[in-house]
């Protein structure tokens, strides 16, 4: 019989990858030679790619993140059950990610990259006053689920799913079979999520045209390809205010926190360097996953504690995404016009600190994070989520690459912990 041979890998001409960066150029070019005024038609074309992509987004919100929350607490969300490590791996993930939201916070509201950002002329005539900190509180507490899903309100819905979870913990094994239908209903979502994914670069291609095409058309004394490139300048602003929060955090954050746990520094790094190159090139922390693992066991991380505590951290550790989420919203705010007081900021900061669970496998789930969480706080969440898909993708190589290294760093930090850093499986004797 013949050996069988593994699948060949997809040439990169055809990587999701490379056709996203392709609709993103074929965006500024088709965008600038067709402007809004001139084409009308071709720019009603972009704006039917980019909002028919976004259609698709938000109808994945509400049943994704109540399956994945409510199955993520019932599955983990009894400490007793988890352990002495869950615990300490718990509790350092919502130190670092707090801190990851902070950073966030602190470099939108210093470098404003929203600041020239163009958004819909008619985003603004849809919001509502921003809230203040009390009735934000208030409204967070369900009253009806479905009228909450059927608006928009995710606040109220994370917050329903989140109970639930926590009493399907407390049911037994009565609550095994409300567990299983969330858990597949989560398994389907995902599936479908990955059927719309698919279609990012046409979502992409027509985002960016949309934009272009509108900037083309002339504002204020520019028109044509200077505005163009006004445009793009402002772009790479908020690309540049994601790159420099992220070093941050591994500067200020991850490296001090190496020192305090004496991880060796330069072969932490130098063991991290090939899953998080991969994680880049391919936007997906999941890919390098597998390396990931095997890397840290060299490292000195004992296997029980690499296979607990980095799976465990795609769902609560997302250094990387939690920061950019916060930053993509006020960077909509700020494009917007819309001043949020910091009471606000900070509350829509412990609302991404909920919405972002569960949801790591989601190719571009901050996306689907973002357009359902802003709504909630009087933002233009399907404007500005069709505004930041320009340039999403170069965003995610960044966080998905710090999402992977702040996991492999969480790994050993907990078997440091748990004083088994740097302890060897015995090796299996020679025959």
């Amino acid at each position: 019989m013949a050996a069988e041979t593994a699948p060949r890998p997809k040439p990169f001409w055809r990587s999701g990858t490379f056709l996203i960066f392709l609709g993103l150029v074929l965006g500024v070019v088709f965008g600038g030679f067709l402007p809004q005024d001139q084409h009308p038609t071709a720019f009603a074309f972009f704006q039917f790619c980019s909002k028919a992509f976004l259609a698709l987004i938000k109808g994945i919100i509400v049943p994704l993140l109540v399956a994945t929350i409510i199955t993520g607490i019932a599955q983990t969300g009894d400490l007793k059950a988890v352990g002495r490590m869950g615990v300490k791996s718990l509790l350092y993930f919502e130190v670092v990610t707090t801190i990851a939201l902070v950073v966030g916070l602190v470099i939108a509201n210093w470098l404003e990259p929203g600041k020239g950002l163009p958004l819909k002329a008619d985003a603004h005539t849809a919001l509502a006053a921003p809230k203040s900190g009390w009735e934000i509180a208030l409204h967070a507490f369900p009253s009806n689920l479905i009228k909450h899903a059927a608006e928009g309100d995710i606040l109220p819905v994370v917050i329903f799913a989140t109970l639930f979870g926590v009493a399907l913990t407390r049911v037994g094994e009565r609550g095994a079979p409300v567990l299983r239908f969330f858990d597949g209903v989560a398994q389907v979502m995902f599936k479908y999520t990955a059927m719309v994914m698919s279609l990012t670069p046409i979502g992409v291609f027509g985002a960016m045209a949309y934009n272009v095409s509108h900037m083309a058309a002339g504002h204020g004394d520019m028109k044509g390809w200077p505005a163009v490139f006004d445009l793009l300048k402002h772009y790479s602003v908020l690309v540049a205010s994601l790159y420099l929060a992220l070093g941050l955090l591994l500067v200020l954050v991850f490296i001090p926190v190496m020192l305090l746990f004496r991880i060796p520094v330069i072969a932490f790094f130098r063991h991290i360097r090939e899953p998080a190159l991969t994680a880049f090139s391919t936007a997906s922390s999941e890919a390098a996953l597998p390396k990931l693992l095997e890397q840290m066991e060299k490292l000195g991380v004992p296997r029980r504690v690499a296979s607990f505590v980095i799976p465990t951290g795609y769902s609560f550790n997302l250094d990387g995404s939690t920061l950019y989420l916060v930053l993509a919203s006020l960077t909509i705010a700020q494009a917007a016009g819309i001043h949020m007081p910091l009471s606000t900021q900070i509350a829509m900061m412990l609302t991404f600190m909920l919405t972002s669970k569960g949801v790591a496998g989601v190719p571009r789930a901050t996306l689907v994070i973002i357009a359902g969480t802003t709504q909630g706080f009087g933002l233009p969440g399907e404007a500005g989520v069709a505004m930041i898909l320009a340039v999403d993708e170069i965003m995610d190589m960044a966080r998905s690459a710090l999402n992977l290294t702040g996991n492999g760093l969480a790994a050993c930090v907990i078997a440091r912990w748990e004083g088994v850093f740097g302890e060897r499986a015995p090796e299996a004797p020679e025959a």
